[in-house]
């Protein structure tokens, strides 16, 4: 080759350099740059080891693969053949006899116990599952497992002191992520999926238009520590259906977070499921035996929205596999509007449509689903962040960009730095007058509940408890904890944020005494700060 020939390109490849680095985004591409690594024999030890166990597959995790979706969903990912699968589940015995009942291949699948009712058991698993893999990384991780709660009037305490709706669907899960996202920001084509609902998402009838509606108001109980007797992440009393939808809404919140958080600088994909409703799940196995009998006979043959396990695992294991879910931030449904294409049809195949029509919507019905305002409200996902992880102790990489390496930026971005922290100090400051007044209106509300549940829901539920049968053992029995009373809970201090912009005092968790706040808050505030305290501990006391 000439000096000549050599030089133009030299020159050609200066060029294209200086052009990637004049564009207003010109660090942004070398962001998931990594410096080369020097590989040891240990390096290719581990390799062979990894590739001897595990071959080509993927690793997958799922929560609750010994029942339900989770199951089905397990069966399809092992019928391809390409995929390593940990069941994570609470019992092993019946996981291992699902096994052989749906004979898989145990070099291909290895269950694992997890009591999502445990944060220890959490850490366990994450401990376990990384003597198994070795050098393997997990490639896909599925929060699936779920329990419902929605015909008791109390609360049912995890090991850990929180309510065991909330913990099982979504606290141990995002605790569970936490764990493995660093792991997984090593695989090539990582993805995580949170199972959601329509009942979280209130833009549609089945979220919208059926009481009660998700809402997290504004995360008082999950900021007050959401620790036992607290059992809402609202700060309101038990509504077990409620913590459900509440579950489903903040699975979708967590995931839609993550995404903006951590998919540039991982690569991992993030994303939730509606899988439609499966009516004969095992989820319902604590309402009473009349619902399960005639909800999916009802869901089937009048609303069209019935949608099988088979169906449903189906669904779960295409937002795993398909190529085209590999697409971060999304929130997967299947189309197939309610009493399309029933009929005639629909009695000869028992309520399941596959295909166009129904909620039996096959491969290529899939489509990104709308996210309600309450699931896309960035303030409220970001506080359910926040408090989140100091709920479960969760620990988080920093989230980065790429940043321009210009050193003057450096040094004033430093300047800057010190002079807010400074200025945050004074603003944090306690004074009169910062706290204040009550709402007009959610006094009112507090007054219409008390009319209502003093005759109403009195009424109903005398109704209810003679005409249909007794709750099912296992929603009565199955709490960790007995519920604590207010003066039991723990005397920490914590940030509590009163009414007005910008308001914060500090309150002692659990104290009665409403007069021992007054040095606290202030004369002029002792008021209403009285009003609140006593409203609180009156909803919370049983």
């Amino acid at each position: 080759m000439s000096f000549p020939t050599k030089l133009s390109r030299t020159i050609l490849l200066l060029t294209f350099l200086l052009t990637l680095l004049t564009q207003s985004n010109s660090y942004e591409f070398m962001s998931n740059w990594k410096l080369p690594t020097m590989i040891t024999p240990k390096d290719i030890a581990t390799d062979m080891e990894v590739k001897k166990r595990f071959g080509d597959k993927k690793l997958v995790v799922i929560t609750g693969t010994s029942s339900g979706m989770g199951r089905k969903c397990a069966r399809a990912l092992l019928l391809t053949g390409e995929y390593h699968v940990i069941g994570a589940v609470r019992d092993m015995d019946k996981m291992e006899a699902i096994m052989e009942l749906d004979s898989y291949d145990p070099s291909l699948f290895t269950p694992m116990h997890l009591e999502l009712n445990s944060f220890k058991s959490v850490h366990s698993f994450c401990e376990n599952l990384d003597k198994f893999k070795g050098g393997k990384h997990v490639d896909r991780l599925i929060c699936n497992a779920g329990i419902y709660q929605p015909s008791l009037d109390h609360a049912k305490w995890s090991e850990d002191g929180h309510e065991q709706t909330m913990q099982t669907n979504f606290l141990s899960h995002f605790l569970l992520i936490s764990k493995l996202l660093p792991d997984m920001s090593e695989s090539e084509d990582a993805r995580v999926v949170t199972v959601g609902s329509v009942t979280g998402n209130d833009n549609t009838v089945g979220g919208g238009g059926v009481y009660p509606v998700a809402d997290l108001k504004q995360l008082d109980g999950l900021k007050a520590g959401f620790q036992n007797p607290v059992s809402m992440l609202d700060g309101y009393n038990f509504i077990g259906a409620k913590a459900y939808k509440d579950s489903k809404l903040v699975l979708m919140m967590t995931a839609n977070m993550l995404h903006d958080r951590y998919h540039k600088q991982t690569g991992i994909s993030f994303s939730s499921i509606y899988p439609g409703c499966i009516a004969e799940s095992p989820l319902f196995r604590e309402k009473r035996p009349w619902f399960r009998k005639y909800f999916p006979v009802f869901m089937k043959f009048v609303t069209g929205g019935f949608v099988g396990e088979e169906e449903a695992g189906q669904r779960l294991f295409q937002t795993i596999h398909d190529p085209r879910c590999s697409k971060s931030g999304v929130y997967w449904s299947w189309n197939g509007g309610p009493r399309e294409g029933r009929g005639a049809e629909a009695l000869e195949k028992g309520g399941q449509i596959i295909g166009a029509g129904g909620s039996g919507g096959g491969w290529d019905s899939i489509f990104e689903n709308e996210q309600s305002d309450k699931v896309k409200d960035i303030e409220t996902t970001f506080n359910l962040f926040k408090y989140a992880t100091q709920v479960t102790g969760a620990e988080w990489p920093e989230p980065h960009v790429a940043k321009s390496p210009c050193p003057t930026l450096k040094v004033v971005g430093l300047v800057t730095a010190a002079i807010n922290a400074k200025e945050e100090a004074k603003r944090m400051k306690p004074e009169p007058g910062m706290v204040g007044a009550i709402d007009l209106k959610a006094k009112a509300a507090n007054n219409f509940d008390f009319i209502t549940q003093s005759t109403v829901v009195k009424v109903v539920k005398a109704v209810q408890d003679r005409f249909l049968g007794e709750l099912p053992e296992d929603a009565i029995q199955g709490s960790f904890q007995e519920e604590k009373k207010v003066s039991e809970a723990p005397l920490e201090h914590i940030e509590h944020k009163v009414a007005g912009e910008g308001s914060h005092v500090e309150i002692l968790a659990g104290h009665h005494d409403v007069a021992d706040v007054h040095a606290k808050v202030g004369k002029e505030d002792t008021q209403p700060m009285r009003e609140r305290l006593s409203a609180m501990f009156e909803k919370t006391e049983l």
